[in-house]
């Protein structure tokens, strides 16, 4: 450490929230293990860093934050065992074993098991961490609310629907871990934790527990569902902020409905009356809330219900005459998460996905517990008497051509996905560090070079392949 806890690193390029690079130095304070303004703190402490880091040219990128990751290193979030040691001891692992690939914080990802393990599990996952390891945010519940017919690999048994809306999520998760956000138990370094739940609005129950949900802190995000373009706009109004790994276990992109993955170019001209929404008392609202479908939703009215009301498809005096000029949409169209490993989605789709809302990017692996760097192909257990087939980046069921996951790791998805793209390597970077912030609203702390925010960092060379890992302004891992 040095004398006087600032730490400069230079000669190095800095992504910047729009997805550029700059050449310019970073000041950190290796004591607080947070990022400085250099200036400020020279003029403030009359101090110049005792310890210069030089970067011999590299990226200087905030840590990279994967929102869905199942499992690592031999480590299944998914399974316990009737042991918390145990398992606390397997959350270790994976968060002090995970930032030789450059992620600094991770939101851990169970998928539909046995209702009863639910509350044990999700209480197990609040916000954890130690001084060499990556940040453990807190928990992703990818199902049990979700569609038979996009299950993929989650066991139908476990399926379920949610008859009385907001309470079956509670009976389901446990009423302490859906407790509102400020008072769910925080971090030694005062965090608290990111909560996020994956499901299907068309099942029953579920559009109804939405806004309760979101006003609890939790991130609702659509995912393994059916859903139509009416539904799937219904729950984001309502206040569905994400999708979870687009273009899959959701229905094909149709011109007619083009349902979940139509969110990206949501039009100022929707078809349901803002004054709608949320009230419950609206019979449209009320049909949708309680996951009833009919084909009345492809004709809804869209004349204002009181007077002055304005609705989505008002029309206007005037149109834009101007070129590159559109309405002004008053719909928030959600973040959307991808694999980017070649396999889940074609590079040409990925594309075609980031063209559409590049701000609403989001990188993820969704990887499975046998994700590691060094892991040979062939078969290996899973969980329930199952078994993986891996094929290089490639994860089936055995016996099955059903992808489970992925074994792709978070800087690789930042590689594929310049490449795909054809975007630059900063703006890549952004889809792994600050729109995921961004979503989970942590930006201030993590994903960011702001000063304040945590001094997680990974350095990567102009190829985007790691070269060291920092995690609150100390070295964890190092290529060499």
């Amino acid at each position: 450490m040095s004398a006087n806890g600032l730490v400069c690193f230079t000669n190095c390029l800095l992504p910047q929230e729009d997805g550029g690079l700059i050449l310019k130095d970073l000041w950190i304070d290796e004591r607080r293990g947070v990022i400085l303004d250099a200036q400020n703190t020279f003029f403030e402490r009359k101090e110049r860093p005792d310890r210069v880091v030089d970067l011999g040219g590299n990226i200087l990128s905030p840590g990279l934050i994967d929102i869905q990751l199942n499992g690592a290193y031999g480590f299944d979030f998914s399974i316990y065992e009737g042991d918390d040691e145990a398992y606390k001891n397997g959350m270790k692992l994976v968060a002090e074993k995970i930032v030789e690939t450059g992620v600094t914080s991770i939101v851990p990802t169970i998928i539909t098991q046995d209702k009863k393990l639910y509350p044990k599990l999700l209480d197990l996952l609040r916000p954890f961490s130690t001084p060499t390891s990556a940040s453990l945010l807190g928990w992703h519940a990818e199902g049990p609310f979700i569609d038979m017919a996009k299950r993929g690999a989650h066991a139908p048994p476990f399926l379920l629907s949610a008859p009385d809306g907001f309470a079956s999520f509670e009976e389901t998760y446990g009423v302490q871990n859906l407790v509102d956000s400020e008072d769910w138990l925080m971090n030694t370094d005062g965090q608290c934790g990111v909560r996020i739940i994956t499901a299907a609005p068309e099942i029953k129950g579920v559009m109804g527990a939405v806004n309760e949900l979101v006003k609890r802190g939790v991130v609702f995000s659509i995912g393994h569902s059916i859903a139509s373009s009416q539904i799937a706009t219904t729950a984001v109004v309502q206040g569905a902020r994400l999708i979870t790994h687009l273009f899959n276990a959701m229905p094909q992109l149709h011109h007619r409905d083009p349902s979940i993955i139509g969110l990206l170019g949501a039009s100022p001209h929707l078809s349901v009356p803002v004054e709608d929404f949320p009230n419950p008392s609206s019979p449209t609202t009320a049909a949708m809330l309680s996951g009833v479908t009919s084909e009345a939703f492809d004709y809804v009215s869209t004349t204002p219900t009181k007077p002055g009301a304005m609705s989505r498809t008002a029309s206007r005096s005037e149109l834009h005459l101007d070129k590159g000029q559109i309405a002004d949409m008053a719909f928030d169209r959600p973040y959307y998460d991808m694999i980017v490993d070649g396999i889940h989605s074609h590079p040409n789709s990925v594309r075609l996905a980031y063209s559409a809302f590049p701000d609403g990017c989001i990188l993820i692996t969704d990887a499975m517990k046998i994700l590691d760097p060094n892991l040979r192909d062939g078969v290996h257990e899973w969980r329930d008497g199952k078994r993986f087939v891996k094929e290089g980046d490639k994860l089936y069921l055995e016996g099955t051509n059903t992808l489970a996951g992925s074994v792709v790791t978070l800087d690789k998805c930042v590689r594929n996905f310049s490449r795909f793209t054809g975007c630059s390597l900063g703006e890549a970077i952004k889809c792994a560090t600050f729109n995921p912030a961004k979503c989970l609203g942590i930006e201030n702390q993590k994903g960011t070079l702001r000063p304040g925010a945590d001094a997680d960092l990974v350095v990567l060379d102009r190829q985007g392949n790691p070269v060291s890992t920092w995690v609150k302004g100390r070295q964890v891992w190092s290529k060499d």
